[in-house]
């Protein structure tokens, strides 16, 4: 019987950091496995301006979404299959999460959780070269400034200045509920990511002998004994025919990410009671929240075609964002864009859009969806993809802030500022004007900007539908936490990688404080 005092299933963006920081007690020992290759030495994965190549490869799990009444049917949730999850396969946006969302998680039970008390996290794991005393400078993970350097970009916060929207510093210590700017991203300035792999893992491998990483590894089921504690895991070895087992003797963390850690716990008898029955699952924990819950952030886009050569190099083709709200009275901006400076045509070709090889985009998107999907079981078969429906633009306010954000972008466009960058507006097309053209468009044509996250949530000890403590205990099974996107009460309003490490980093001090 192997065993560890830890065992963590899943070595992505949180998994990632779980494992090195157990791992700091040499007298711990700690297995970390996960289901993909790994990173070290391969360029696919390290270099950040060849992100968009991943998507639909053999690093990713590619999973399609359920038919959706009002939103894209065609639609894939890209999901990284490679040692360091999906800070292995993302564009890198590196944001603290506004504080708040965090005092709001705080209000709604995440007693431990708000802004004052996981700041210092954000703090520990960066080394940030953006000012402000609140930065950390000495973190495993380097965040950096987008250099500056697109022309179009430039005249594009130009823009948006004229059209009401400054240009104001992101990561700051206050939340920009109404500006834009370049994005800081976690990367070196040599243009390797550093992802939860290359800042956590990479420095300790080999150097550790109390820690073991497994790739090529998919973990199976949960191991729970008839006191209702669990004692380890069950994963297909990387020869994909034989059954392993590898026990804990004191916790396991689940870091599979917010559509296969649900789909792991539902696997091993913990979720929804009749759905687990309906596949044949004994139910050891009846927890309805688990796979519910399903937040993301929608994103439409609007391309036009640029009149002169756009560059022919930047960081990772994504380095603008812009923050807004569509009504008075926010602490939060409910509408957030991405400008890119490349074409983003993968889900409006198919409908007969025109493109280009030379344009640049905007990417509205609600950061604050309340549409809310469910992630469920396909089957008993661990291989099977899970069932994941997002129910897109099924609450008339994520209608809304899109329509207001396509409308917004041709405000900003239309600017002077970018007069001599913007050619024919391709898609959706200056003829589609009217709520109902925008919504047709947005509904046909619409991505992710792959956030998926809250499908096994953490709420007070005493919330039924809340799967998790504050301490990311699963709740009816001892010796078992979930760190990763889906212990999120609600999406946080910006991009969540640096939040999901900031979870790893808390779920680490959680297990040790135990």
């Amino acid at each position: 019987m192997e065993e560890f005092d830890y065992v963590v299933a899943g070595g992505g963006t949180a998994g990632a950091v779980v494992a090195a920081r157990l791992s700091e007690n040499p007298d711990a020992r700690v297995c970390l496995l996960e289901a993909g290759p790994s990173d070290v030495d391969d360029p696919a994965i390290l270099r950040l301006d060849k992100w968009m190549s991943l998507l639909e490869s053999g690093y990713d799990w590619d999973y399609p979404v359920e038919p959706q009444s009002t939103g894209n049917s065609f639609l894939r949730h890209a999901r990284a299959k490679v040692l360091g999850g999906c800070s292995s396969h993302n564009s890198c946006i590196a944001f603290w999460a506004p504080a708040e969302d965090l005092d709001e998680w705080a209000a709604l039970g995440c007693t431990g959780w708000s802004a004052a008390e996981v700041f210092p996290l954000y703090q520990r794991l960066e080394t940030n070269d953006a000012p402000g005393e609140h930065h950390g400078r000495s973190g495993p993970v380097n965040i950096m400034t987008v250099p500056g350097e697109d022309p179009c970009g430039a005249a594009l916060l130009a823009a948006c200045a004229q059209a009401g929207i400054p240009t104001t510093p992101f990561n700051s210590g206050r939340t920009v509920v109404n500006g834009a700017n370049w994005f800081q991203i976690n990367s070196t300035k040599e243009g390797v990511r550093a992802s939860s792999s290359v800042s956590y893992l990479h420095p300790i491998i080999g150097q550790r002998p109390n820690l073991e990483i497994r790739t090529g590894v998919r973990v199976k089921r949960l191991l729970i004994d008839e006191r209702k504690r669990c004692t380890g895991v069950e994963y297909l070895a990387a020869d994909g025919q034989h059954t392993l087992q590898v026990h804990a003797r004191r916790e396991v963390v689940v870091s599979c990410g917010s559509i296969d850690t649900p789909k792991l716990l539902m696997l091993s008898g913990i979720g929804p009671a009749e759905h687990l029955r309906q596949h044949g699952i004994d139910v050891l924990v009846d927890s309805p929240g688990v796979g519910e819950n399903l937040q993301d952030h929608p994103e439409g886009v609007i391309q036009w075609q640029a009149k002169q050569p756009m560059t022919k190099k930047s960081t990772q083709w994504w380095e603008i964002g812009i923050f807004t709200t569509t009504e008075d009275g926010l602490d939060r901006p409910d509408l957030m864009f991405h400008y890119g400076s490349v074409p983003f045509d993968m889900n409006t070709l198919r409908h007969g859009y025109p493109t280009t090889e030379n344009g640049f985009c905007l990417t509205p998107n609600v950061t604050r969806s309340r549409s809310l999907g469910t992630v469920r079981l396909r089957s008993r078969d661990f291989r099977d993809k899970p069932m994941v429906d997002p129910r897109y633009f099924s609450h008339p306010h994520d209608e809304r802030v899109m329509t207001h954000g396509l409308r917004l972008a041709r405000e900003i466009v239309g600017q002077p500022a970018m007069s001599a960058w913007a050619g024919p507006e391709l898609f959706p097309g200056p003829d589609n004007t009217t709520d109902e053209e925008l919504l047709d468009y947005i509904r046909r044509t619409h991505n992710t900007v792959y956030h998926p996250s809250s499908t096994v949530r953490m709420g007070a000890p005493g919330d039924s539908q809340a799967p998790l403590d504050p301490q990311l205990r699963v709740k009816g099974i001892d010796g078992l936490r979930v760190a990763d996107g889906s212990v999120m009460p609600f999406l946080v309003t910006v991009n969540p990688c640096i939040t999901t490490m900031m979870i790893g980093e808390k779920c680490a001090d959680l297990i040790k404080a135990a």
